[in-house]
């Protein structure tokens, strides 16, 4: 039986009055209760996703994870990271050591579907199973750089 964990981020402390934790909290649970699973870490942390190096709750969250053993539930892949190519290494990273990564509002970007998109691209001759796995990175890559693009919009903004 895998272990859950779940991970909630809001962006700044500053803007704990603007940003809460509510709406990421019901996703979880309606998840939670919809899938007849309990989290065993519920991690949560007023911090930017522009880096994972200052976000002490996902650090402790990373230790806890066990490979091929553990399921990371979010609301959406913004709650993830907010950075393109260090949010696809440390996807890809999670993903080769048998985590889960689970995206309520993002399904597509979901590990168990990329999974599923690169299984079948293995069973492919060479030009099917290349375009294939080119078109996963390349939607991994284009939802990560949207939510880059969308924090630099709000940086900008404020």
């Amino acid at each position: 039986m895998k272990n859950y964990f779940s991970y909630m981020r809001i962006s700044t402390k500053e803007e704990r009055a603007l940003q809460k934790y509510s709406r990421q909290e019901k996703a979880l649970e309606k998840y939670a209760k919809e899938n007849n699973i309990e989290y065993i870490y519920v991690g949560k942390e007023d911090v930017s996703g522009k880096s994972f190096d200052n976000r002490k709750e996902w650090q402790k969250l990373e230790r806890l994870l066990q490979p091929n053993n553990s399921v990371v539930v979010f609301k959406d892949i913004s709650r993830f990271t907010r950075e393109t190519e260090n949010g696809y290494k440390k996807y890809m990273e999670l993903m080769e050591n048998g985590i889960d990564l689970i995206f309520i509002d993002n399904p597509t970007v979901s590990t168990p579907y990329i999974k599923q998109m690169l299984s079948i691209a293995e069973n492919q001759n060479i030009v099917a199973r290349t375009s294939l796995e080119s078109t996963v990175k390349l939607l991994l890559i284009v939802e990560l750089d949207r939510v880059e693009q969308e924090r630099k919009i709000l940086v900008s903004r404020i």
